[in-house]
């Protein structure tokens, strides 16, 4: 006796098709020929395929949550070149392998921002991964302790776009400086990163610490990039400033 093809479409693994397949049973399709129901199963197939896979990214990406570019908030006044931002939602920027670099105060949406287009860019097929600089250069230090430091450094080089936040804010020693160079070096002209920092660019060479080690690190990241230069007073001040009249209505 032969299996019902939903069945047999599940073994194949093929679960789009097979849950179409089940709701055209209970449909009136019959005024469609076999190849148009036969096309309807196969965009359910690539439609949920290509779902579990965007998951799947944004899930290794470890982004902040509830960063999708439609939401992004325009309104606020913080400097933030719309036009710009709406060319870097459509990837070209990714297939140039080019830079993004957020700075501007604390609270005005950089990481918000970084996150967003690194969602988008999974939504357009990339991968991707948000890390802190801190937290970067930890791991990257535990990795050499545990003999972990040359394959941390080929997932990082694997990354299409690696968003590093919070540069500049702590001082860095002549190991974080090489380690830094070894991680942008892999990624020059070859993958996209974006990067988040309170400090303005021209600041940049200075924090870095070293001249020499400052200039090949910069070469690799500014020279290629795009730059959003953001002001204003933080979000987080307004919207608390909000829920306080709100509470004392």
């Amino acid at each position: 006796m032969l299996n019902h093809p939903t069945h047999e479409l599940n073994q194949l693994k093929l679960f789009g098709m097979a849950r179409a397949l089940t709701e055209q049973a209970s449909l009136d399709l019959d005024h469609l020929g076999f190849e148009e129901r036969l096309g309807l199963l196969i965009d359910r197939e690539t439609t949920e395929r290509d779902g579990r896979l965007l998951a799947q990214r944004l899930l290794r990406a470890k982004l902040k949550p509830n960063t999708a570019a439609e939401d992004t908030d325009y309104r606020h006044a913080r400097g933030l070149d719309k036009a710009l931002f709406q060319r870097l939602l459509a990837g070209q920027w990714l297939r140039e392998k080019q830079n993004v670099l957020l700075t501007g105060p604390t609270g005005v949406g950089k990481t918000w921002l970084a996150c967003a287009l690194a969602h988008q860019a999974c939504r357009q097929g990339y991968s991707a991964y948000y890390v802190r600089l801190p937290r970067l250069l930890d791991e990257l230090s535990i990795g050499r302790a545990d003999g972990r430091y040359s394959k941390l450094l080929k997932q990082l080089a694997k990354v299409d776009v690696l968003t590093i936040d919070d540069w500049g804010l702590a001082v860095l020693d002549d190991v974080h400086r090489r380690d830094l160079l070894e991680v942008l070096d892999d990624r020059h002209n070859a993958r996209s990163t974006i990067v988040t920092s309170q400090l303005p660019v021209d600041h940049w060479h200075a924090a870095i610490g070293d001249a020499t080690l400052a200039d090949a690190i910069l070469d690799r990241l500014v020279h290629n990039a795009h730059q959003l230069t953001l002001k204003g007073e933080s979000l987080r001040k307004k919207r608390s400033r909000l829920t306080n009249q709100l509470a004392q209505e």
